[in-house]
């Protein structure tokens, strides 16, 4: 007689996770929008994670992009590259003028990834492709967010406008020196000083470069938090708002949302003592005619590129011992490179020459070290600084962000209403001033969280660059000035038989030198 055993079907707990992706965009490539993306990160990958049929896979950002061109977006184009290869089930994105404010490419793209089973959720609108009946909400919506897109910046340029013909416009980032209160600028005596010291500085013959790097030594800031530049100094020396004046619409953007330099296009207008100057118009002129006498002797027209150093090494070796500046010096065998203290006063500084060419063989021989060590002494040091940017600061960070978003949508409602006429002029002004102000504290908060994470950025950043080289496993036989230029920061001198490179992602490697 048969015998029917009935064996039940396995009941899986392994349940295979959907792989959800998230989109941003930034609308610049500014250092504060990096950081934007950080707290991006952080918001999806704790959100994904929260579900546990979710599997985070990775957030995908465009840096400087304008939302209304398609093919500039490499991220977004990356993203849908790995959805064509089956790398990712679903997809987050904050709104769908983040997506695209262009209606014909939202379309096409949602109906690509539709017919590849992949979906989207839109978080402003709530709107979850794979739950649409027909595509007519996205298309109204995309439609939407395109024509806002050219209406904001109408009714922006409008505005602006006649601020600058009636000389209100209000300078919403003073430069370094300066501080806004209460919409007005006013000078930060303590970093005016500062400003100052730079003009002398120009005056008393030093170029930028040099400039940026004694202020570096000193310890003493940029605006941003981070270190002085060359081309900062520059244009620093080179901004009228330090004499007290203001000169409105030196840039300008057209209708394909492309910003330009105002060559003479379109109006500018010249606003005189329209605050307290830091240097007078004789000093700025002078320090600016240092900077072109300078251009021109060095064969620098404006546009052309930059001058560069013709030694590797000018500027960037500091003695160990005093602090001061090493130049190249020709000796009777060979070259080498002097303290400025010690050549000029023997008993200020005893450090002594240093040869050239052991200084290229330490550098030969620290980048293999690193090669060969990566794994134990690169890879540590990038998680310890992924760690140092608190979870906590960067979703307070987040939520400001999305506070300052929908401060500047209702600035834009308000003044969308009083462009045509549905707001009388003294409710406009109480209005507007309002959200300025409440604008002006919720950047306050952001930019003061900013400073405390965005020093390790630039290393962070740095230390990407050097874990790549390194991935690649080639050990050098000679001294590459390429190679040094990308990955140091300076050498300092200890002596005669030890140098240490200070790297541009944080640590100092000394080195023997024979």
């Amino acid at each position: 007689m048969k015998r029917i055993t009935k064996i039940e079907a396995a009941k899986s707990s392994d349940k295979k996770k959907l792989r959800v992706a998230a989109y941003a965009r930034v609308s610049t490539d500014s250092e504060e929008q990096l950081l934007s993306l950080d707290t991006q990160k952080n918001h999806y990958e704790t959100y994904i994670k929260a579900r546990p049929d979710w599997e985070y896979a990775g957030l995908y950002f465009d840096e400087g992009i304008t939302g209304t061109k398609l093919a500039k977006r490499d991220g977004l184009l990356q993203l849908i590259s790995d959805c064509e290869r089956g790398l990712i089930d679903y997809i987050i994105i904050k709104s769908i003028s983040r997506f695209s404010r262009n209606t014909v490419d939202s379309i096409e793209i949602v109906r690509k990834l539709c017919n590849m089973g992949i979906y989207i959720f839109f978080e402003k609108e709530n709107i979850d492709t794979g739950k649409m009946e027909s595509e007519l909400l996205l298309s109204i919506l995309s439609s939407l967010a395109e024509s806002e897109s050219h209406s904001i910046a109408e009714n922006s340029k409008w505005s602006i406008q006649k601020r600058f013909q009636n000389g209100t416009f209000k300078i919403s980032y003073p430069p370094y020196g300066y501080k806004n209160v209460d919409g007005r600028m006013v000078v930060d005596e303590e970093k005016a000083e500062t400003v100052r010291w730079i003009f002398e500085e120009i005056l008393a013959g030093k170029t930028p470069a040099t400039v940026a790097k004694e202020l570096n030594k000193k310890g003493i800031p940029s605006k941003r938090g981070g270190r002085w530049e060359g081309h900062v100094i520059n244009g620093m020396i080179k901004n009228e708002k330090y004499t007290g004046d203001v000169l409105l619409q030196k840039t300008f953007t057209d209708d394909r949302f492309i910003r330009h330099i105002n060559r003479g296009e379109k109006n500018m207008y010249l606003v005189t003592d329209h605050h307290k100057a830091i240097v007078s118009h004789e000093v700025f002129e002078a320090a600016n005619a240092v900077i072109e006498l300078n251009g021109k002797e060095k064969g620098i027209q404006k546009g052309e590129a930059k001058y560069q150093n013709r030694y590797v090494f000018s500027g960037k070796i500091i003695c160990g011992e005093c602090g001061g500046k090493f130049k190249r010096v020709k000796l009777a065998r060979y070259f080498g490179y002097s303290c400025n203290t010690h050549v000029k006063d023997k008993n200020a500084c005893s450090m002594r020459t240093v040869p050239e060419e052991p200084i290229k063989g330490a550098f030969v021989t620290l980048m293999n070290k690193l090669t060969f060590g990566r794994n134990k002494v690169l890879v540590p040091l990038s998680e310890m600084y992924k760690t140092c940017r608190s979870t906590e600061v960067l979703s307070r960070i987040n939520e400001l962000d999305g506070q300052i978003e929908k401060n500047m949508e209702r600035r834009q409602q308000v003044l969308q209403f009083f462009t045509k006429g549905l707001l009388d002029p003294a409710v406009y002004t109480e209005e507007n001033e309002a959200l300025n102000e409440e604008d002006a504290r919720l950047k306050a908060e952001k930019d003061s969280l900013t400073t405390q994470v965005s020093g390790s950025h630039e290393q962070q950043e740095a230390l990407s660059k050097l874990l790549k080289y390194t991935a690649k496993g080639l050990m050098i036989t000679e001294f590459e000035p390429e190679l040094f230029t990308e990955h140091v920061d300076h050498i300092v001198i200890y002596g005669r038989m030890e140098i240490g490179f200070a790297m541009k992602c944080g640590p100092v490697f000394r080195e023997r030198i024979d």
